[in-house]
């Protein structure tokens, strides 16, 4: 078992999205300055070029890097090799910042997560292949390669998570808002593969607008702008079963506080910072009835 918790943030609590027209973004000095002033001591990297000196900017808060989104099409061979050769150039980025960990999500190859083609089971092999080349190369330098579960990629279902675990040693970055959104039950899934969990992003959502999203009823980004994902406890994901899970299973990893949202010109400044600091007051309620572990803001 894991003596204490590492706690970090991530830009897209702050509606930072690589998503064109996502929403209202923020500058990159006043999110880290917030990260800072909760207590946070470190953070994903945020879309690519959102830092413009990420080692001078994560320095001068004091935060260090726990590593990065990489959202990129694995199922197309003729886009196989850029996929791999952004991975690399990611990764070297991470590594010389001081991060662990590239997480990995299959992505469609079309603009944001509203839609997702089906897949063949040869282009399903292709993303076995080229995630694994993908971990290969990140090995490279230094870090690791977690496969990340998302909506509107092409590893969304409890089907294709259970598919994915199958077909590629990878570990899973276990989110619990995406995976319950896509139809599986985080808490479930790290008692099925308690060995497969090499990364963690909390989220909590509400069920009901994310029933709506699983069924085509509402598209995500627009279930997102409605108040898809809340501060952890409003909704329905079980963070405190799901913590409990993985630190009996001996998870000694990051913990990354990761709540998408979507920020329009009318949206308070303040609501991310707000939103991220009942979050961790949620935590600790949790850690507080855990007294044997005690938490680690990095």
């Amino acid at each position: 078992m894991t003596a204490g918790f590492k706690i970090a943030g991530a830009p897209i609590s702050w509606g930072v999205s690589e998503v064109p027209g996502w929403g209202r973004l923020l500058a990159a000095d006043h999110v880290l300055a917030e990260m800072a002033e909760l207590g946070l001591r470190a953070t994903e990297l945020g879309p690519p070029g959102y830092l413009p000196d990420p080692q001078s900017d994560l320095a001068r808060h004091g935060l260090d890097l726990v590593g990065g989104f990489l959202a990129v099409p694995l199922h197309d061979v003729a886009t196989a090799r850029a996929s791999v050769d952004a991975a690399a150039q990611a990764a070297e980025q991470m590594a010389r910042c001081g991060g662990e960990v590239v997480v990995l999500a299959a992505a469609t190859g079309l603009t944001g997560y509203d839609e997702r083609p089906a897949l063949g089971d040869q282009e399903w092999r292709r993303l076995i292949e080229t995630a694994d080349r993908i971990a290969e190369v990140v090995a490279g330098h230094g870090l690791r390669t977690v496969l990340h579960p998302h909506v509107g990629t092409h590893v969304e279902t409890e089907e294709e998570v259970e598919r994915f675990v199958a077909d590629s040693p990878m570990p899973l970055c276990l989110d619990t808002g995406h995976l319950l959104i896509g139809g599986t039950d985080p808490v479930a899934l790290a008692q099925r593969h308690p060995g497969r969990i090499g990364h963690i992003h909390l989220k909590d959502v509400r069920a009901d607008l994310a029933e709506q999203v699983r069924a085509g009823a509402v598209p995500f980004t627009a279930a997102v702008a409605q108040g898809l994902f809340v501060p952890l406890g409003d909704g329905d994901v079980d963070t405190e079963a799901m913590l409990r899970a993985v630190h009996r299973a001996g998870y000694a990893g990051w913990y990354v506080l990761e709540q998408d949202t979507a920020l329009d010109e009318r949206s308070p400044v303040d609501v991310p910072r707000r939103d991220t600091a009942r979050s961790l007051a949620h935590l600790d309620r949790i850690f507080a009835r855990l007294p044997e572990d005690q938490p680690d803001r990095g």
